[in-house]
């Protein structure tokens, strides 16, 4: 999954990763860095209905599916 995510002041940051565990209400998603060390973030699905974060799910057999 491709994660686009507004951080404030006009800075945005795209990151890939795994998604690693769905709660009710948020998800963690699994990243891996430049560095080789795996680090973990998650998001409120509320980030994703206010826009804060868009999330586009890919896989290897199907085309990108943007959800938000």
């Amino acid at each position: 999954m491709i994660l686009k995510a507004n951080k404030g002041r006009k800075k945005t940051v795209v990151r890939e990763g795994i998604l690693e565990a769905a709660y009710p209400n948020l998800f963690i998603v699994k990243i891996n860095n430049e560095y080789d060390s795996p680090r973990k973030v998650s998001y409120t699905y509320s980030d994703v209905l206010t826009g804060t974060v868009e999330v586009t799910v890919c896989s290897q057999s199907e085309p990108e599916e943007k959800i938000s």
